[in-house]
């Protein structure tokens, strides 16, 4: 897999922009994660995701990675501590899909302006992947992969659900040293899975095994440490 950079006119790297989109004709490179439980499709909610990369800012990343630019960024969100559903948690913008919505495209992009205050006119959407299983909130999500072709500002549009709003490096995110396995223990059992420790948050849960899912079928991962572990407090 080609990691050079080949910019278009207006700077994008588009060789990452490319391989993202591609992803999405892959299918079967993307994991089928095995700590979900499956779902009742007849009982289950729909949502979708809005995973959006792009030059985002002027500041690089602290770290470098051979396969992504340091410029390249994820935006990502922290859900209010009061939220039904992940309170406190990192998570891309996104909810559930209306009856309005053109499908999870619509509704990724619905939730993510009425949450970030984002234009969608400046997103190119790259595809959907298939939709992963979110046992504990009974959803049934579906990532869409974006490209952020003309960046518009973004902030917590309601504080009562989403208090930050926030642009992680990839590079970063990337970096061996940031990477860790979560543990969360309930009903006396205890439950591992990916972490990242980015911008003084911790990224688990869906977000991050969908991030680490991109990152292995895309071929980014650099070799890190998973005896590393973060416990997670809820």
């Amino acid at each position: 897999m080609s990691t050079s950079r080949v910019d278009e006119p207006d700077g994008a790297p588009r060789s990452v922009r490319d391989e993202l989109a591609a992803l999405c004709t892959r299918t079967e490179a993307w994991p089928r994660v095995p700590w979900h439980r499956t779902l009742d499709p007849a009982t289950a909610r729909r949502s979708a995701v809005l995973v959006l990369f792009g030059v985002l800012d002027s500041v690089p990343a602290h770290a470098r990675a051979a396969a992504v630019p340091r410029d390249v960024d994820v935006l990502l969100t922290r859900r209010s501590d009061t939220v039904g559903h992940h309170p406190g948690q990192v998570s891309f913008p996104g909810g559930g899909i209306d009856p309005g919505d053109d499908g999870p495209v619509g509704a990724a992009l619905r939730e993510a302006r009425e949450e970030t205050g984002l234009e969608p006119s400046g997103v190119e959407v790259l595809g959907s992947l298939p939709a992963l299983p979110v046992a504990v909130s009974n959803n049934l999500v579906t990532p869409v992969l974006a490209w952020w072709a003309r960046p518009s500002a973004v902030a917590a549009a309601d504080p009562a659900e989403t208090v930050h709003v926030f642009r992680v490096p990839v590079a970063d995110l990337l970096d061996p040293a940031l990477r860790r396995t979560s543990t969360l223990t309930r009903g006396g059992t205890t439950y591992r899975g990916p972490a990242f420790l980015v911008d003084g948050h911790v990224v688990w849960g869906f977000t991050a095994h969908v991030l680490d899912g991109l990152f292995d079928a895309l071929g980014w991962t650099q070799p890190w440490d998973a005896a590393r572990t973060v416990a997670i407090a809820t």
